[in-house]
């Protein structure tokens, strides 16, 4: 878990900055390469997919709504 998501925000700045955005073919190789390690451990994919989307879509309208507040100053 990400304790400290300033600093990891900053991390993925600088790395941009320096190296540039990942090329497509790279992401999907890294994204591909955590979906395996999930499957090996056995947490994906998840047994009911949909298990908790309520919640998230609740969040979802919260955060939205908050957002559209905040443009609206």
């Amino acid at each position: 878990m990400i304790k400290d998501s300033h600093l990891l925000r900053e991390m993925e700045d600088s790395a941009i900055k320096k190296d540039g955005r990942l090329p497509f073919s790279i992401a999907i190789h890294i994204f591909e390469s955590l979906w395996n390690e999930g499957k090996k451990l056995g947490v994906l994919p998840p047994k009911e997919p949909l298990e908790g989307i309520d919640i998230d879509i609740k969040v979802a309208k919260i955060l939205n709504s908050c957002l559209k507040r905040s443009s609206q100053k």
